[in-house]
């Protein structure tokens, strides 16, 4: 009896561990394979950074003469920089550089990723930017669904000049939580955005469509209900999880313009949800 007890606790403990690594798999989707041949239309620069932990990273940066600001731009769970080259245009035309960062594992950066990896390689995008001259006031983090995540955990610790969100969430048991109500929360934790955002304190934009089918949009609202002034709420009519600049059209880059603009004024934004 106490073999057979033996075995089935043997049995459940190695099924729980085969599915919190399918459960960890579920959160990244990094692609090597790319349109790489997208950098000299987005008239990009290949860079390669260093993290702390000696991961080397790759990314592209586009310069953008005669812009007080630089973007870092951390982006989304799958994929990798080359499947951002469309979201250039916009963010130079408001009023930015910017900085297109491929975390560990994805496209050409080495390593593997988890959460720890993810805001090192964060930290070590913004120190690039400070390698070229670029202060603190004058960089803007753009995190992008997983992203959002990482640009929280980055803001909190090293404060930029402004924060954007496209599609954030609240915290990753949460939205397992509404995939598996009953197992996901115990598979998933981490990335708690909803804790994090208190620790902020710099202007604010989020962007979240309201048929987004991956992360719903009382997610967004939750975390801006948290967050602190000044903020700012735009819900894109009409955009899921992945189409919100060409959903929006040109009002996309007139939002990012308006809200970088603010970013050059004194902390007096007052918020203006919709």
């Amino acid at each position: 009896m106490l073999a057979k007890t033996i075995v089935l606790l043997l049995i459940a403990a190695a099924s729980w561990a085969f599915l919190s690594y399918l459960a960890h798999r579920s959160i990244y989707y990094p692609l090597r394979d790319g349109w790489w041949e997208q950098k000299d239309r987005a008239g990009a620069e290949d860079v390669w950074i260093n993290t702390t932990d000696g991961v080397r990273l790759h990314g592209w940066w586009i310069e953008a003469p005669g812009k007080d600001l630089a973007t870092l731009y951390l982006h989304g769970n799958g994929g990798n920089i080359t499947h951002r080259s469309h979201r250039v245009p916009a963010i130079t035309a408001a009023g930015s550089a910017l900085l297109l960062l491929d975390y560990r594992g994805y496209g050409k950066s080495q390593g593997t990723p988890g959460e720890a990896g993810l805001l090192r390689d964060a930290q070590a995008g913004y120190e690039f930017l400070l390698s070229r001259g670029i202060p603190p006031e004058r960089i803007v983090l753009y995190g992008e669904s997983l992203g959002t995540a990482v640009a929280v955990s980055l803001a909190a610790i090293r404060p930029p000049a402004g924060l954007v969100l496209e599609a954030p969430f609240t915290s990753a048991r949460a939205v397992a939580a509404r995939v598996l109500p009953i197992i996901g929360p115990l598979l998933i934790s981490g990335y708690d955005s909803l804790r994090k955002i208190t620790r902020v304190h710099v202007p604010l934009l989020i962007l979240h469509g309201d048929q987004d089918e991956v992360i719903a949009l009382e997610f967004g609202k939750r975390l801006f209900a948290a967050a602190n002034e000044p903020k700012f709420f735009w819900q894109v009519h009409g955009a899921g999880h992945n189409n919100i600049p060409e959903t929006a059209g040109p009002e996309y880059v007139e939002r990012l313009r308006t809200f970088y603009a603010k970013l050059h004024q004194p902390p007096n934004i007052e918020s203006a949800p919709r």
